[in-house]
């Protein structure tokens, strides 16, 4: 008989992947670590749509930018779970009493399934007129931009880091052009060095910059969020 040391009723049990036919190893490591990840356990338990969603969270927890009656574009946005978490948050669907209600842009390269309380939109950010079209779509400015995009990754570390800075820094200029004075500003940046120019721009624009790595990012990422609170104007 095991003897349970653990006091939570059963032991924990490390899922093991065999490598199939046809699979790369990379791929074989991604499906174990994402069967042995319990952010993707509870995500699936609690209804979003990515663990990702555990980040927005814990940094709206800790910032409290996503208020009830908030407008928020969230760039990058499938799969859908900041969205998701931005509703409930700012009371896109008028479920909170005697609260204002809020508003979710969500825009994203491909097609996406419907969310709840967002407006999803097929465009790419970078266009030239993509911030009068957000402006026009919310009748107005935003009071938060979100992102956690990610380029497609090349293997190479210094190469995918300057890809994900260069995203960054396009959704910052929309930010930019799109947010009202107050504000805030939150995207995924990679540590190396290159987001230093990024940081001082911000720290110019806004009158607090803070970089935090959430509990529900990874150990061996080298990601973190800039969370850039009381935009300047």
């Amino acid at each position: 008989m095991v003897k349970n040391t653990s006091g939570r009723g059963q032991r924990d049990l490390k899922v093991k992947v065999k490598t199939a036919r046809g699979r790369k190893l990379s791929s074989t490591r991604w499906l174990e670590r994402q069967l042995n990840d319990p952010y993707v356990a509870r995500a699936k338990r609690d209804g979003y749509r990515g663990r990702a969603a555990y980040k927005i969270l814990e940094l709206d927890d800790k910032y409290r930018f996503l208020v009830p009656g908030a407008r928020v574009v969230d760039l990058g946005c499938a799969p859908g779970g900041w969205c998701q978490v931005a509703a409930r948050r700012v009371n896109a669907l008028g479920e909170k009493s005697g609260k204002a209600v809020g508003r979710i842009i969500g825009l994203d390269l491909q097609e996406m399934e419907p969310i709840a309380g967002c407006e999803l939109h097929q465009l790419d950010f970078i266009e030239d007129d993509a911030d009068a079209k957000v402006k026009e779509w919310l009748n107005g400015k935003a009071d938060v931009v979100m992102s956690d995009m990610a380029a497609s990754a090349s293997g190479h570390k210094q190469t995918d880091h300057m890809r994900i800075m260069a995203l960054c820094e396009a959704a910052a200029e929309l930010a930019f052009d799109v947010l009202e004075p107050g504000g805030t500003f939150v995207a995924k940046v990679l540590a190396g060095g290159a987001e230093g120019s990024l940081q001082q721009t911000l720290k110019q624009r806004f009158k607090k910059v803070a970089n935090v790595k959430p509990g529900a990012s990874r150990q061996d990422s080298s990601e973190k969020f800039v969370v850039a609170t009381g935009f300047k104007g």
